[in-house]
């Protein structure tokens, strides 16, 4: 969260000239509700498990960059499944970046605690082993969109051209 996944996936999707997709919109969508009142409602194993069902289906989609929240890979074998057909980009910042940039957003339900920081810092801590399988790890911290961009479309290509028809995820 608060990494620019949604903003520089709309961005390498324009560029690419592929199709953005974000996996909470989808679940928001389908489910007909909002992310934080699917975990207060149903709890986050259950929000997980939607997300996996939609890694699957993924599997045959083409030509998309694909937006997911930061803890989808952290759900059983999603970060292989999204491996297998999908060049995988980490997009990350350290946890007071990210806790500037998100601590006025109240649609967060993993942040409300009394310590979101904390939150962050751990929530990081946890996932890192997720976030380091992926096919190319990125700091947004002190990159422009610009340089950023370069760098994913750059290796994205170099991984094209070894296995056409990988998306990005």
């Amino acid at each position: 969260m608060g990494v620019g996944k949604s903003t520089m996936g709309r961005h390498f999707a324009d560029f690419l000239n592929y199709r953005f997709v974000d996996t909470d919109e989808i679940i928001e969508q389908r489910q007909k509700t909002s992310i934080a009142q699917i975990f207060a409602e149903h709890g986050e194993d259950h929000f997980r498990r939607l997300e996996r069902d939609l890694v699957m289906e993924m599997k045959s989609w083409d030509h998309c960059v694909i937006s997911t929240g930061g803890g989808l890979v952290t759900y059983e074998d999603n970060i292989d499944h999204l491996k297998q057909h999908a060049f995988v980009v980490c997009l990350w910042a350290s946890p007071q970046t990210i806790f500037n940039r998100v601590k006025r957003q109240s649609h967060r339900p993993l942040l409300q605690t009394e310590d979101p920081l904390g939150t962050i810092t751990n929530l990081l801590a946890k996932r890192k082993v997720f976030y380091q399988a992926a096919d190319l790890m990125i700091n947004t911290e002190t990159r422009p969109m610009r340089q950023i961009s370069q760098i994913v479309v750059r290796q994205f290509r170099q991984v094209q051209r070894r296995e056409p028809g990988e998306g990005v995820a």
